[in-house]
């Protein structure tokens, strides 16, 4: 005998633990357009009921509130959390090491949620270069690429955030220029 296990489109978690992730609203909609009968199982009046006979009118009340509250608490944290992603900047810097020598620093790729060692080790085979993941003064990641190849990272960026749904994302670059060295006395 096998058992069909249905895991849902928006928070992957089964369906009957859809009410402790972050967006239960969305999940419900989801299993309502998605699975009708388990939605009808889990959702419909005599579900409701009968989960909730037991209780008493103050405790089912009670409960109600305190899970709409945190409904809607998460899902604002959720939304928070996208317009954060949406609202960042990524920067790719074009720094001068030598006269002719150049490295590619990316930064601002960590709130998108991509994995900056995997794109780092994409980058090092696809330009042939060396690129490694290291920390800012301020603490944050960023990826350096040997040579200068600014404007192709830049495009290969671009495409990879659409696929990901996050074309509001602003990639800019940036030249910075080397700091003069002080003649030692």
């Amino acid at each position: 005998m096998t058992v069909k296990v249905v895991y849902c489109g928006i928070c992957s978690f089964p369906p009957e633990y859809c009410e402790f992730g972050g967006a239960f609203k969305r999940c419900k909609e989801w299993l309502e357009k998605k699975e009708p009968e388990l939605f009808q199982k889990l959702y419909s009046v005599e579900a409701l009921e009968k989960a909730t006979s037991s209780l008493s009118i103050e405790k089912q009340e009670e409960i109600e509130r305190k899970i709409q509250k945190d409904q809607k608490k998460n899902e604002a944290r959720a939304e928070r959390e996208l317009a954060n992603k949406l609202s960042s900047k990524i920067y790719v810097k074009r720094i001068e090491r030598n006269k002719r020598k150049h490295v590619i620093a990316i930064s601002g790729l960590e709130l998108c949620g991509i994995d900056m060692k995997k794109l780092a080790k994409v980058f090092a085979s696809k330009f042939a270069t060396g690129a490694s993941v290291t920390k800012t003064a301020d603490g944050k990641d960023e990826i350096v690429i040997q040579g200068d190849v600014g404007d192709e990272v830049e495009t290969y960026i671009v495409d990879m955030l659409e696929e990901k749904g996050l074309d509001d994302v602003k990639v800019e670059q940036v030249a910075e220029k080397p700091k003069k060295k002080k003649p030692q006395v």
